[in-house]
């Protein structure tokens, strides 16, 4: 069976199913394309699948061309028809793992997605999971849902773990020049993985088993919460002992070797950093140990909101305002810099608290004209644009993220107190609001 698999591979005849069109599958699947492979997406959102079929991307970092691009070459199309996955050869499965409301892995999606893949699985085929997961869910969730119709893994079917590394906005790395870790059930299972990802990426990194795949993609995003942390900590007590953190941290990352900067924020944010640390605290209790560092990072990370929101009390106190009925202008939506995505973004959770506390709260976002339906989040503010009189009639503008498209020497100019969370000012030398950092 390999060796009938891996001839299908060398001759170009093998097609690919990735399931979960979001930030991870749909740039997967035209890396795949442009790899001239044949690629089916998948996905349960019918208008997702109508506006990828039509050669649009709804992701701002992906340009419609690359969608379009691979329709024309007859190389990619979009479906909710699960049916389909009879004509792949390898299925690839990138769909979300967040957190339950007690800060327990949901494995929900990839559970679901898996028992609709089962039906239709075959011999020959390669199941690869890409979600960020605790060590043993290949093995010891994916496989026996895999295993109900009767084939096995390692013999009729090949299953993998394979972590996505995507960094959203990020121009220094694609995900064909990611290196990719892949770690297969069986030797075989790895070998068949290997190649398959072969035949569109430029650095495969085998590893002995799924779990030390699933172990790695953990440790990555654990290494940035401990020292994200570890930094957010330090800026609460510099602030106090009037010491500038950003430029400690310029100072200290003069040093050639032994230090990686890492730098503060208003809040962790993202489809990583924020979860994935939680996914080996939940497993590490199956094992009666506890992860003190992650727990403690945690912490520490969930707080920054409301310590910003304390910088913005602070700020305001001194012109003697409280929040209540102050008019706050937020900057930045996006979890992170010139992306447009929201997932688990800090700046939702301080507007919601600036809300509770009775600011009158608007909002400005390039990517955002309005606030989209989120699961956990119903916010109903104004967008405004970012004018001269805008910014003059807010009592306070709360810099939350650090978009590029943003003129901070104008926004230095007109607005009357800013609570920067990302150091956009300190460069700003003619900057005449008063500036807080937070």
């Amino acid at each position: 069976m390999k060796t009938q698999v891996l001839e299908k591979i060398q001759s170009n005849k093998a097609v690919i199913g990735v399931f979960g069109l979001g930030y991870v599958g749909l740039p997967l699947s035209l890396t795949f394309c442009n790899a001239r492979q044949n690629v089916i997406g998948f996905d349960v959102d019918q208008d997702k699948v109508n506006q990828l079929n039509s050669g649009d991307s709804y992701i701002k970092h992906i340009g419609s061309a690359a969608v379009t691009k691979a329709i024309s070459a007859n190389l990619f199309r979009a479906t909710t028809n699960f049916s389909d996955v009879s004509k792949c050869d390898a299925l690839i499965v990138c769909v979300p793992t967040p957190l339950t409301p007690n800060r327990e892995p949901d494995l929900s999606f990839v559970e679901n997605t898996t028992r609709a893949i089962s039906p239709y699985l075959r011999a020959g085929q390669l199941f690869c999971l890409e979600s960020t997961t605790y060590p043993g869910t290949t093995s010891d969730v994916i496989r026996p849902i895999l295993e109900e119709n009767n084939l096995t893994a390692g013999k009729e079917f090949f299953l993998a773990y394979s972590p996505e590394r995507e960094d959203p906005g990020n121009k220094n790395f694609s995900t064909d020049s990611i290196p990719k870790l892949v770690g297969g059930y069986s030797s075989d299972c790895t070998e068949i993985a290997v190649a398959f990802y072969n035949l569109a990426l430029s650095h495969i990194v085998p590893v002995r088993s799924c779990a030390v795949a699933e172990a790695a993609k953990l440790l990555e995003n654990i290494y940035r919460s401990v020292n994200i942390a570890l930094v957010n900590e330090l800026k609460v007590l510099l602030t106090r002992m009037d010491i500038d953190i950003w430029e400690v941290i310029d100072a200290a990352k003069t040093k050639p070797f032994g230090f990686s900067a890492f730098y503060p924020g208003p809040g962790l944010g993202g489809h990583c950093i924020p979860i994935d640390p939680f996914y080996l605290s939940w497993r590490a209790r199956q094992f009666d140990l506890s992860t003190k560092f992650i727990e403690l990072a945690g912490e520490v990370n969930t707080s920054m909101p409301e310590y910003v929101i304390s910088r913005v009390a602070e700020a305001l106190n001194e012109v003697e305002r409280p929040i209540r009925k102050s008019k706050i202008l937020v900057l930045g939506l996006s979890y992170k810099k010139d992306v447009d995505d929201l997932r688990e973004s800090p700046s939702i959770k301080l507007i919601e608290e600036l809300i509770v506390r009775g600011a009158v709260v608007s909002f400005n976002d390039p990517f955002f004209p309005q606030i989209p339906p989120m699961r956990n989040h119903q916010v109903d503010i104004k967008s405004e644009p970012l004018t001269k009189e805008v910014l003059k009639k807010m009592d306070l503008v709360l810099i939350a993220t650090d978009h590029s498209q943003y003129d901070y020497e104008f926004i230095g100019k007109h607005a009357q107190i800013i609570v920067d969370t990302r150091n956009c000012m300190a460069k700003e030398k003619s900057c005449s609001a008063n500036v807080w950092k937070a």
